[in-house]
């Protein structure tokens, strides 16, 4: 059996199915998608359509992508099945960013329903949402650190185009062999490609300084490697 409920805070359909298959008299759940505002429903329902005479519960969340605060009561609501019918009901395969939302609140990422964690905690609401905040900051610094570093690397491209045609003018290269050449020497001098690059292009001006002899020396080196 499949139950399925849509995930409302995205325009994207991401559907949380929950598939249920029965063996020995254990229900083995299996949910998919994201478990946000709805997504108990979709477990509620799951529940509800177990046959008398279930003996435990298990529910399987690895294929589960995102927790969120509504998401997170789900938990409650497996406490409440297992109280009321008197089997024992299990979750495993946390990971990823819902493992994380556990880990930040403090519950048992193995199994957050295991005995000493089965009292909920009146401000677990609190405690999930600002877990659920954390987690979306160190995502949005690391999103801004990427950002900055395609704004430095898109910065510094005209110049290493500049740098690649003063080595093709001076050494009768192709583009693929002077960028050889200025990656190599970069790595071989440990200095920054965009520098390099400053350097060769300002060398090129009329009157302009020569590189400094550890860079002359490395591009001469990485030149006679790459140019025939």
């Amino acid at each position: 059996m499949t139950s399925a409920g849509l995930a409302a805070h995205t325009v994207r359909l991401n559907a949380l199915v929950i598939d249920t298959r029965r063996k020995n008299g254990r229900a083995l759940l299996t949910a998919r998608g994201e478990l946000v505002h709805g997504g108990t429903d979709t477990l509620g329902d799951a529940l509800a359509a177990l046959p008398p005479g279930t003996t435990a519960v298990e529910l399987d969340l690895a294929g589960v992508s995102f927790l969120d605060t509504a998401g997170l009561a789900c938990l409650d609501l497996l406490r409440e099945y297992g109280r009321h019918h008197g089997v024992r009901v299990t979750t495993h395969g946390w990971r990823g960013q819902p493992r994380r939302v556990l880990e930040l609140v403090g519950l048992d990422t193995t199994d957050p329903l295991r005995a000493d964690g089965a009292t909920a905690c009146p401000d677990l609401p609190v405690r999930t949402a600002s877990a659920v905040a954390r987690e979306r900051a160190e995502q949005l610094d690391l999103l801004r650190l990427e950002i900055a570093q395609l704004r430095q690397a898109l910065d510094s491209r005209p110049v290493i185009d500049q740098a690649r045609g003063v080595l093709m003018a001076a050494h009768g290269c192709t583009p693929e062999q002077a960028w050889e050449v200025l990656r190599e020497a970069s790595q071989n001098s440990n200095t920054k490609l965009h520098r390099i690059a400053a350097a060769i292009t300002a060398s090129a001006a009329p009157g302009g300084p020569p590189p400094p002899e550890p860079l002359r020396r490395a591009l001469r080196t990485a030149a006679a490697r790459h140019i025939p």
